[in-house]
């Protein structure tokens, strides 16, 4: 599964695309020609930002760092260097400055970033994605790329903004999808 594509192989390919469906982001510097990824977590999330790490670690000049945010929050994050793919894929993900979803083919390995990054479980039967940063013509693109690994999915108003909540018939095949991708501090996420 690790055929290089470019730079990137294809398991930094999915585990790129999964952080920008969820908390990664491109960027590019001014008078710079090509883009890097930042991965920026909760220090409580170092587990997971290691191991993103470790993955892309070649493509990085240095490994993850905490730094103080906002208020109390302690961030962990880390970049990329600035490769040619990534500013390909700032052109699919964003648009004025604002991340939009590009028409894309998930994987499991996608997904279950994706999970990590932005799904949580209210109750014991209620599994979400949290979307609410995209608009809804953006959210239903989710929706169809869901759709193509079977997963049944649908959009629930969570105050005054939608998210995706997947249909009690399809958490069994979300589990089976992405169970063998989720690293074990984040298994509580999908109740494992």
């Amino acid at each position: 599964m690790d055929n290089t594509v470019g730079s990137l192989t294809q398991l930094q390919k999915s585990i790129v695309i999964g952080s920008l469906l969820g908390d990664g982001y491109v960027r590019r510097l001014k008078g710079r020609k090509d883009a890097f990824l930042e991965i920026n977590h909760s220090l409580k999330q170092k587990e997971y930002v290691d191991w993103k790490y470790n993955v892309l670690k070649n493509l990085t000049i240095s490994g993850p760092k905490i730094r103080l945010g906002n208020g109390n929050r302690v961030a962990y994050r880390f970049f990329t260097k600035q490769i040619p793919e990534l500013t390909e894929m700032m052109g699919m993900f964003y648009v004025e400055n604002k991340k939009v979803i590009p028409y894309i083919e998930l994987d499991p390995i996608i997904l279950a970033i994706w999970f990590m990054d932005d799904g949580s479980r209210c109750r014991e039967s209620d599994v979400y994605l949290n979307t609410q940063q995209f608009d809804i013509d953006d959210q239903y693109r989710l929706l169809k790329s869901l759709k193509q690994l079977g997963l049944e999915a649908t959009l629930n108003k969570d105050k005054e903004y939608f998210r995706i909540r997947f249909l009690k018939s399809s958490i069994p095949r979300l589990h089976k999808l992405i169970s063998d991708y989720i690293i074990p501090s984040m298994k509580y996420k999908i109740g494992l």
